[in-house]
Formats: C-alpha cells, structure tokens, sequence
C-alpha cells in the first residue's frame, strides 16, 4: 500500500534537493570568496603596515613641498629603468609620499614613492608584487582572467538561489515556533542537531548582509556588472550629458584610469587640435585640482594619445567625496567634471554599495560588520559540509530523490525568473538539464548515485 506525500513535504524535499546540489557545487568557490573578501576589507591597514617604508615622510619644518613636474623629473633621474610615467597622486596627508604609477623598461608596471619635501626616491613597488592585488584577482577571477570572472559570477549568481531556497528551508512551519532552533542554536541536542543549527541560524541572520555583499561584488562582473552599468547609462541613470562641454568622444574611463563604478563606461572626451601647441605641464593640472576641491586621494592619468585628456579621478572611502575630471592637455580647459551628484539614483546606490562591499564607507564598524558576515558565510559552508558527510549514505550522493515535471512546475517557473536576472544562471542550467537528460538519466549507475 503507498500513500501520497502532502504537497507542503514534495515541495519542500524538491527545494532541498536544489539547495543541496548548489551549495555542493558552489561551496569550494564562495569559500575561497569569503576568505579572500574577509582580508581584503583591510587591505589598506594591511598595505599600511606592510609598505611604511615607501609610504611614511616626515614633514620638512618649512611645509613647502616640490612641484609635481619637480618630482617627476626627479623620479626619472633616479630610477633609469623607468620608460614612462602614467600617472601623478599627491599626498593625501602632509607625512605621506607623493606616488608616481610608472612603466618600466622590462614592460613590468608598478609605483614609485617620492618624498614630496626633499625629492628623495623611497623606492619601487611593482604592480606584481603588491600582496593585496594578488588577492583580489583572486577573489575576483580566481587569477584565471576573463574565464574566472564568469566562474565567480556564477557562483554569487547561485548563492542568491542558495539564500532563497534556505530561507524557504529554514522558515518555522510551527503556528507558534521555538526560539531555540530556529533564531539560537541548540547546544544540548547532540551534534547532529547543533551542526544543522551552525549552519540554519547563521544563514538566516546574515542572509539579507550575504546578499547586499554578493549582489555589490557583481557590480564588478564582466557579464552581469557590465550589463547593470549599460542598463544604467540606457535609462538615464548612469552618467548625465549635462557634464560635458561639447561632444565627448572618445575611449572609456575604465580604459584609462581606475575611477568609481558610475564613471567606469564615462566616455573620456578629446582634447583640441594638437597642431601649434605643447602639453601642459602637470603642475597645472594639479593645480586645476585644487582648485576643483577635489579629495586628497586623487590621482592624475597623463594622456594616452596626442588627442587625449588628462584624468584625474578620486575613488575615497565615503562614495559622496568620488570625483571624475578631464582636462584638455593643450589649453588647460575643463573638459567635464563628474561628481557623486550627477550620478543618478541607481548610481548612487551602487557607487556606496561598492564603497560598502570593500568597508570603507563607514570606517572600521564597515569592516568589523563586513568580517563577521565573511566569518559567518564560512561557518555556513563547513558546517554545510559536515552535515553532508554525516548524512550522506554509501549507496548515493545523499540529495532528495527528483520529483517528475509534473511536480517541480512551481519550482521551474522559480528558476526560470532567477535566469532571468542572472544570465548565467540560464546557461548553467541548460547544462544542467543536458547533462541530467543525455548523461544521467541513460545509465543506471549515475541514476542510482544522483537520485535522478
């Protein structure tokens, strides 16, 4: 004699056998994504700590720095193995070094640290050898470039489906249910229970924070970030025509210069006819810039190309002081001048969000906040593990057997609009079906293991 199963249990064993497959999936690569992201939120004590010798002056008693054009003369006599200077960031603070970002005979790119009193060279940093810029191509593209950045975007693609599916999981059934269990772990129930409320609990605390860092973190994306940044432009709440003076052609910021998310696909504009005219001395744009009011910390991107502009761009702590200007390198005109209030409403949510994601916006309370939802997210995963291998039985893979069509149309339609918003996620599962329908399903082994 069978029974038919309740709706509420088919339903609720269908979402845990896609809760339990993702998180399987994902879980080695949102690890290494906490990890990483947990470090990199102090990457400025870090660098601080690490690079005091380049960083760190004492003030000369008169105040008086040199010129900018001063320091980089000096920096070229010093350092011969220098091919170009690309860029100009002056001190943010009177006991910090002036730093040159330079090209280098070899091809290798890197930073050189200038003391803005004396003119002394503090000495080079290469790009390859900054730890921080090592971890965050690790945490971003998992240092495999372009083919990395879509694996980590389908990975905070499928830990929003993680999130959702184990609030649904997690949600009392109980008219009236118990503190204990559901919002406090249960430390006297044996191991078994306190591992599955390790990982419940937590989860259900820092869901809405995993989310806002993982939805944030894929403003970077390649596929998804390029395509909210183009969304954004489209609609008119990207960057407004009303900053610019005349036409702005041209290459984009981000081809340029690092600057905020908003200004990332900002067209950089033309400066003038070359013809009868010198380039400005950088002693004048600088000059420019504080004129400006710009923040201390930005910096000057010397122009690529005879038609090209000086860009000074400062990407601070707070997304309200970010900045982006352009100057014609002929005649010194601003070309435009781009601040947090000409970004529009998606862009301002998105430039703090960024600002957020790296805990900077609200100073050390932003990153201890940050750190506690990357601590929590690893607790999640190993105690997510653990309960795997403590139920898992030896015949299969210990997920919930698949339900027929029929019975997961609720659920396709879910994931349908999940693809929707998250492209990759389309792609992932047409893989997904393809291989349960021309793989699994075709042998009887694989069928057993996965419960197919």
């Amino acid at each position: 004699m069978t029974t038919n199963k309740p709706r509420s249990l088919l339903r609720y064993q269908m979402v845990w056998r896609w809760h339990f497959y993702a998180g399987l999936l994902i879980a080695p690569i949102l690890l290494l994504l906490a990890i990483t992201g947990g470090l990199y939120l102090f990457k400025g004590n870090i660098e601080a700590s690490m690079y005091s010798e380049y960083r760190d002056v004492t003030p000369d008693a008169s105040g008086i720095t040199l010129a900018p054009s001063e320091l980089i003369g000096s920096a070229l006599l010093t350092y011969e193995e220098v091919e170009t200077i690309r860029s100009y960031s002056p001190s943010e603070e009177p006991t910090k070094s002036v730093e040159l970002g330079a090209t280098f005979v070899d091809g290798s790119t890197g930073t050189i640290f200038m003391n803005p009193y004396s003119g002394e060279g503090l000495g080079v940093l290469l790009d390859q050898d900054r730890v921080m810029e090592r971890l965050i191509e690790l945490h971003s593209e998992l240092m495999l470039g372009t083919f990395g950045d879509r694996v980590v975007e389908l990975a905070a693609s499928w830990t929003i489906i993680l999130l959702a599916s184990g609030l649904y999981l997690w949600w009392p059934r109980r008219p009236k249910p118990k503190l204990h269990g559901v919002w406090l772990p249960r430390f006297r129930k044996g191991k078994k229970v306190l591992v599955r409320d390790l990982h419940a609990v937590p989860a259900a605390w820092l869901s809405l924070g995993i989310a806002f860092f993982v939805l944030t973190g894929m403003l970077w994306t390649g596929f998804w970030g390029n395509g909210v940044q183009h969304l954004a432009t489209s609609t008119g709440h990207g960057y407004p025509p009303s900053i610019w003076i005349g036409d702005a052609p041209g290459s984009l910021t981000e081809d340029v210069a690092e600057s905020s998310w908003a200004a990332q696909k900002l067209p950089v504009p033309l400066s003038m006819d070359a013809q009868g005219y010198e380039q400005i001395s950088i002693d004048d744009v600088v000059t420019t810039g504080l004129h400006r009011e710009l923040h201390p910390s930005y910096t000057v991107y010397f122009p690529t190309s005879a038609s090209g502009s000086f860009t000074l761009s400062a990407f601070p702590e707070q997304a309200k002081d970010e900045a982006t200007m352009y100057i014609d390198q002929y005649t010194g005109a601003v070309l435009a001048d781009y601040r947090y209030d000409d970004y529009g409403t998606l862009g301002k949510w998105m430039a703090t969000g960024i600002t957020i994601h790296k805990g900077l916006e609200f100073g050390l309370l932003n990153q201890l906040l940050g750190l506690l939802i990357c601590l929590g997210l690893i607790c999640i995963i190993v105690s997510g593990f653990i309960l795997w291998l403590r139920r898992k039985p030896n015949s299969h893979i210990g997920a919930p057997k698949a339900l027929s069509v029929r019975k997961s149309r609720v659920l396709i339609v879910l994931l349908a609009g999940f693809a929707l918003l998250f492209p990759l996620v389309a792609l992932s599962l047409i893989v997904v079906f393809l291989l349960d329908w021309l793989v699994v399903r075709k042998n009887k082994r694989f069928k057993a293991f996965f419960r197919a």
